[in-house]
């Protein structure tokens, strides 16, 4: 490609005072002169932190992402990006997907590159990253972090987050002592990487996948894997070719692709977190997509991946049966074939000679590990905009339930009382958290998978239908109804309901209703306080995000950041 076709040569190949000073900065790194002849300038998107853990060898990875941009003749510059880790940050990395998406965008547009390398993992670095990058559309490719080690506890495999759950339930219950409980948390987080069952993390990468902005078996390869470090390296060598050849994210994250991610979701068991980033992608690219899409394409998809928390494998018995891959193979007639991959290649190619190394884990459409999967879009009087279920990881006797709601105001609400012996609840009842919602929280925090009471824990009770205006990890599991929209902060029916009121969940049907009378909802919606939608915040980021947040069934976005700004920004520095 011509210099002045490089958008790089704009800054670096200038023989004038904006010229040296963009290149005599740069050398002053130790590149030589010819690093700036024209060569394509690519950008590393780095989420590397050591509070990140899933991150916690993004640096290491970078340098093979670097050998390859060097090796195709082009010269890489690696930048931080804000780095969201799930485990750690308060009150939840949700709040700050939309302030790292901010970031990288604003990285990418600002400075002189001609392609973007995104580097992360974490449930939200790679959501976050991707909707920057797509508000740029440069050519971009991504590198997942990859997922750790298989845990193991007593000689057997132990899964991230699912077994968490499990256990913490075993100790409230007194069947597991806390002594056990701290030697399984030793065996759980072996090797840096991911989450190695199919939570939030996994989903996505096996979506970036699918959608053919990564190589194929960046989902699944191991974090610590020499196959990690391959892919790195030539990865770098493909983003410097899309460049060469103007081959921009736009291209690749068509209509199509989306669609195919939504099938490729149901059939591998995927987060419901994949739902709100989806949407909230498509947005930044002009893609209308809805929750609707979700439950149609969806619909007739089983469940094929035999991984937790739906099944009973993790990520590296995934990756050593064929990984992504087999599943297209698998789902072949049902998917766009001919869409176009960050190879320049269609999607095709990455299936053409993949072969399934375990039936168990990865089954045949006839003999699918569950015949339900995908997402199920509920609708009625308890949520006009929609709320989602997980159907795969239900108890399929609750996906027609009717019970009476003991309800949680907030989350300190549930806290203090749900493991009161007092606590007026069977197993018949329909736990329900208010106040969890993009602005309520604020942020939308994975707390909708409540834990059972603890007096029906004793009693042998391990499911019930639990209704919030929350997420979900992907490493969860349960009868459990989330993202309800209108939240219940934004004055969503949600906010009305009263201990004892009678609640309808029709999954089959996709309903989900309030029992009461019309004139008793308008009745109870007078009485509530009148929301001024004002921000409890007084300043920073929460402020901005209250006010301008978009609600779950749009994807939390905000509403300034829908859409895009394109690459030109034509003003010097100087």
């Amino acid at each position: 490609m011509a210099k002045k076709e490089l958008r790089s040569h704009k800054s670096y190949g200038k023989n004038d005072k904006d010229g040296f000073i963009h290149r005599s900065w740069m050398k002053s790194q130790g590149f030589p002169d010819d690093s700036f002849d024209g060569r394509p300038v690519i950008g590393i998107s780095n989420t590397w932190s050591e509070i990140t853990p899933c991150n916690g060898h993004l640096r290491d990875l970078a340098e093979y992402v670097k050998r390859g941009i060097w090796q195709a003749g082009g010269l890489p510059v690696e930048f931080p990006s804000m780095s969201l880790g799930e485990t750690q940050m308060r009150p939840t990395a949700m709040l700050f997907r939309n302030l790292l998406a901010m970031e990288v965008e604003e990285s990418i547009r600002g400075n002189p590159i001609d392609g973007v390398v995104l580097l992360g993992g974490c449930d939200k670095t790679t959501p976050g990253q991707l909707m920057g990058a797509a508000s740029v559309n440069l050519p971009t490719i991504v590198v997942s972090s990859g997922p750790m080690l298989s845990g193991k506890y007593r000689g057997k495999d132990i899964g991230s987050g699912t077994d968490v759950w499990k256990f913490s339930d075993s100790v409230r219950a007194g069947e597991m002592s806390m002594d056990d409980f701290i030697a399984a948390e030793r065996g759980m987080s072996r090797s840096p990487g991911t989450c190695m069952t199919m939570g939030s993390a996994s989903t996505f990468a096996c979506i970036v996948e699918t959608m053919g902005i990564s190589l194929p078996y960046n989902a699944t390869a191991l974090a610590v894997e020499a196959d990690r470090r391959r892919i790195s390296h030539i990865t770098g060598r493909t983003i410097v070719n899309m460049v060469n050849n103007n081959l921009r994210l736009s291209d690749i994250l068509t209509r199509s692709a989306f669609e195919d991610a939504i099938k490729v979701h149901a059939a591998i068991g995927g987060s419901t977190n994949a739902v709100i980033h989806l949407i909230a992608l498509a947005g930044r690219l002009g893609i209308d997509l809805t929750l609707d899409d979700f439950d149609h394409l969806s619909r007739e998809v089983p469940l094929i991946v035999d991984l937790l928390p739906s099944g009973k494998y993790l990520m590296e018995d995934f990756h050593h049966a064929g990984g992504i891959p087999v599943v297209l193979k698998i789902l072949e007639r049902s998917l766009n074939t001919d869409r176009t991959t960050v190879t320049g290649q269609p999607i095709k190619t990455y299936y053409e000679n993949a072969t399934c190394f375990n039936t168990e884990v990865i089954r045949e459409l006839e003999a699918p590990v569950k015949p339900l999967s995908g997402t199920w879009v509920l609708k009625g009087n308890l949520c006009p905009n929609g709320a989602i279920i997980k159907p795969n990881a239900a108890s399929e006797s609750l996906l027609s339930h009717v019970g009476e709601a003991v309800v949680f105001e907030n989350i300190e609400d549930f806290k203090a009382r749900i493991d009161d012996d007092d606590l007026k609840v069977t197993a018949n009842s329909i736990l329900v958290l208010k106040g969890c919602g993009p602005k309520g929280y604020p942020g939308m925090p994975e707390v909708g998978n409540m834990p059972i009471p603890k007096k029906l824990l004793k009693q042998g009770v391990q499911d019930m239908v639990r209704i919030s205006d929350a997420r979900m990890s992907g490493t969860a599991f349960g009868t459990v109804i989330l993202h309800v929209s209108p939240e219940s902060e934004a004055g969503g029916p949600l906010a009305l309901v009263k201990n004892g009121d009678k609640i309808n969940f029709d999954g089959p049907n996709r309903k989900l209703e309030l029992w009461i009378s019309y004139e008793e909802m308008a009745e109870r919606k007078a009485q509530l306080e009148k929301k001024t939608n004002q921000s409890p915040f007084l300043r920073g980021y929460k402020k901005l995000y209250y006010e301008h947040v978009l609600q779950a069934h749009e994807g939390c976005d905000m509403d300034f950041l829908v859409g895009a700004s394109g690459d030109l920004e034509e003003r010097e520095s100087h």
